[in-house]
């Protein structure tokens, strides 16, 4: 199988019904021009993965409470996740139902001068994501002449307290931020109106993490439960 079409095939999944696959080919494809033998690997492990975990994917289930079905997201960042350019890695997730319904896993295209500018810049996409998807439920929630989404904000959970001051405070133009363009301060404005509400979580709890670096098993396995996937095996039918 060539390398090309195999990445090809793989972001076909990972970007439609397998999330927990998201980062690693993300990884994979930024060596489709020169793979070795060492990516190469990396394809065929994703295969035996793939494999054993054929009968896996996102379950819906209904749910009556508020808190499963209003749309709530996840935001994090794999600092310098690429250390020979020095580039880090956005990562998020948006949960509707109790299951994912959006993610991305990408290599941002700017370099963050710090752990805080690279949570920015994730959470400004993240925060530009929201603004459609807000739409998109607020249209399919008035067709079924359901409570609007528009009435309370979007919740999106970030781990980096400094990053949430500063989205909470604005743009300010000091030595620890006047190196940052004023458009990743945009997720400010967007609070200020009321589309969403940065909260932290901790660390261990954001499932974004799944979308920004390798985890140890144990902690892939329970992200993986965490945003909806499950072996068909074990779902019940009753």
């Amino acid at each position: 199988v060539p390398y090309l079409s195999a990445i090809g095939a793989f972001l076909y999944l990972a970007n439609n019904t397998r999330p927990d696959i998201a980062f690693s080919i993300s990884l994979l494809a930024r060596y489709s021009s020169t793979p070795t033998k060492r990516h190469w690997n990396g394809v065929k492990h994703i295969l035996r993965y793939l494999r054993g975990t054929s009968d896996m994917g996102l379950y819906f289930e209904r749910y009556e409470d508020a808190k499963t079905s209003n749309l709530v997201g996840y935001s994090d960042t794999g600092y310098l996740s690429d250390p020979h350019k020095a580039i880090s890695q956005s990562g998020y997730v948006f949960m509707y139902g109790g299951a994912a319904i959006l993610w991305r896993s990408t290599k941002q295209t700017l370099v963050g001068t710090s752990s805080n500018h690279a949570e920015l810049i994730a959470l400004y996409e993240a925060g530009r994501e929201c603004v459609w998807q807000r739409s998109l439920a607020h249209y399919v929630r008035e067709s079924c002449r359901l409570e609007s989404i528009e009435k309370s904000p979007t919740v999106i959970y970030e781990d980096n307290a400094a990053c949430i001051a500063q989205i909470k405070d604005g743009y300010i133009k000091g030595d620890r931020t006047k190196h940052i363009s004023p458009k990743f301060f945009s997720t400010h404005e967007l609070q200020v109106e009321g589309k969403v509400d940065v909260t932290q979580i901790p660390s261990s709890q954001n499932l974004a993490d799944l979308f920004t670096k390798a985890l140890p098993i144990k902690v892939f396995k329970q992200l993986v439960h965490k945003i909806g996937m499950r072996h068909l095996k074990d779902i019940s039918l009753n």
